[in-house]
């Protein structure tokens, strides 16, 4: 079996003109050897394919694979996951991860919050913020928290998203809209305990792979999980496994999230504990991030004893397993 992979290379943007921000979801070069040496070891080949220029270049040129690993991000618009996997249905390629669908509603946090809440879920109180006059009719409990609407990696999130005053919130809400041109979100502020969840399966086959608690370290000036921290995260943040407890609490959630949105194959459900020590949804990430080294993903994996190559294995999986593929055959 030929498998493709789809991603942003972080390097090629880069040359071209693009800033560190605006590629900071997109993928190393080390993550895409990861992804390669974990699918060898367990008998499939590979071929890169690329962005989704690169894709509707190959695919112009007649290429097909039997399946493709697509982790593109994708560059424009609210609808940019959702790319790829639409070209690839659009010739009937099979693919893992989730749909065009649930990449386009999930990239947006407010739709995604509304569907969450709508189903009984616990989330914090929230709107969504398209012009600066909305501010005027914030009706939330403060302190808020603010961050666009459709970004991921923290992207948009410093200590100004956590905001106590309607000036403050007037003037993060106008820094947002102007350099993201996108909606805000602002919902109000859990003070809890954060945590990330690692899933893998569909629907009713979905189990979570693993949990962190995500805590500042005394030694970071920052005291929001932001795109610097997560970047530099050594030193400033502490990633541990929460007593069981917690854990069956949060999977629970986490669980309710994943399946109630249509995620597929594998992902993150993020949490946070809200003054009464309930954890409530925050967001979901249907394409989590696969650096074996820094990623949240294969990081809370490996603290529940799974390798790299066993949680690359559980994806592909139930991939195979939701495609009616032939599955995996040297596990």
């Amino acid at each position: 079996m030929v498998i493709g992979l789809t991603y942003d290379l972080k390097s090629t943007y880069l040359k071209n003109g693009f800033s560190q921000e605006e590629v900071a979801e997109f993928d190393s070069e080390s993550t895409i050897e990861g992804i390669e040496k974990a699918l060898h070891e367990l008998g499939f080949e590979t071929e890169r394919i690329g962005n989704v220029y690169e894709l509707v270049s190959a695919i112009s040129n007649g290429k097909k694979w039997d399946l493709v690993f697509n982790i593109a991000e994708g560059l424009y618009g609210v609808g940019r996951e959702a790319q790829v996997p639409a070209i690839l249905d659009a010739y009937k390629i099979p693919y893992i991860f989730s749909d065009p669908l649930v990449l386009s509603l999930t990239l947006h946090k407010g739709l995604t919050k509304h569907v969450i809440r709508d189903n009984g879920i616990p989330t914090a109180p929230f709107v969504t913020i398209n012009t600066i006059s909305e501010v005027e009719n914030v009706e939330l409990n403060y302190p808020l928290f603010v961050k666009p609407a459709a970004e991921g990696t923290g992207k948009g999130i410093t200590n100004k998203s956590l905001v106590r005053s309607k000036a403050e919130l007037l003037a993060i809400v106008s820094e947002l809209l102007q350099k993201f041109n996108q909606p805000v979100l602002v919902e109000e502020f859990l003070p809890g305990r954060e945590f990330t969840v690692g899933i893998v399966g569909t629907g009713s086959t979905s189990y979570p792979v693993g949990i962190m608690e995500i805590s500042i370290t005394d030694k970071s000036a920052d005291t929001i999980y932001s795109m610097f921290v997560k970047e530099n995260y050594v030193n400033r943040v502490e990633y541990t496994v929460p007593e069981d407890t917690v854990t069956q609490q949060c999977y629970k959630v986490a669980l309710d999230a994943w399946r109630v949105l249509g995620c597929k194959d594998a992902g993150r459900v993020d949490l946070r504990m809200d003054k009464n020590g309930v954890p409530n949804f925050i967001e979901v990430n249907p394409l989590a991030g696969l650096n074996y080294v820094y990623s949240d993903l294969p990081i809370l994996a490996y603290k529940a004893g799974y390798s790299y190559t066993q949680l690359i294995s559980e994806i592909v999986t139930s991939a195979l397993k939701r495609l009616k593929l032939n599955t995996i055959t040297n596990e």
